[in-house]
This record gives C-alpha cells, structure tokens and sequence, in this order.
C-alpha cells in the first residue's frame, strides 16, 4: 500500500511540474496565410496578437475579425495538443482511480 501511495505522489508531483511547464510554454496560431498570429500560454491565455497592416481595411473589418478569431482558436488548438501531448501519458497512467487534490488540466 505504501508503494502505491508513493507512485501516486510521484505521478502527482509530475503532473504539477508538466502543469508549469505548459503555463510556461507559448504556442501560435495563424490565419490567412499568416497575415494574423496569435500566440498563447500552453494553458489557453492568449499572450499576444500580431496583425499584418496589409489586412487591417476599413472598410472591410469583419474578415479582420474573422481572421482574429481563426489565429486565436487555432493558436488553443495547438495549445491544447501540447496539453494532450504533455498530460496524456501522466493521466492515462492514474486510470482515474487517485484523487489528485483537485488538479485542474487545461484543456480537458
């Protein structure tokens, strides 16, 4: 029993640690051909949003905003790889038996 609760501490003290790096990591998305980037904190927030001026027009600002939209969703789709790719193989390994202290993964 005590080797069971010493693996679950383990695979817990991962799981904290992969948190923090994905908080830490950075992922972009772009949109129209790269004309709008957005780059987001492994965990979803987004940190930053570069716009190209050749796409900013006047009288056109709905592709603009459908452009931001895109970058940014597929900047967290990205995000949320990088969480799958991270915590996948930590949380495949708890099969859901261990409480983990109200962990939260970003993501899922």
């Amino acid at each position: 029993m005590q080797q069971i609760l010493q693996q679950a501490q383990q695979m817990q003290q991962q799981l904290v640690n992969a948190q923090q790096e994905l908080a830490a990591a950075e992922v972009t998305g772009t949109a129209g051909g790269g004309l709008v980037t957005a780059t987001v904190s492994g965990a979803g927030e987004l940190k930053s949003l570069n716009i190209d001026p050749k796409v900013v027009d006047p009288d056109d600002v709905e592709t603009l905003s459908d452009l931001v939209v895109a970058a940014v969703r597929d900047a967290n789709n990205n995000a949320q790889q990088l969480a799958a790719q991270k915590m996948g193989p930590l949380a495949g390994g708890l099969g859901g038996g261990f409480d983990l202290g109200g962990l939260s993964l970003p993501g899922f």
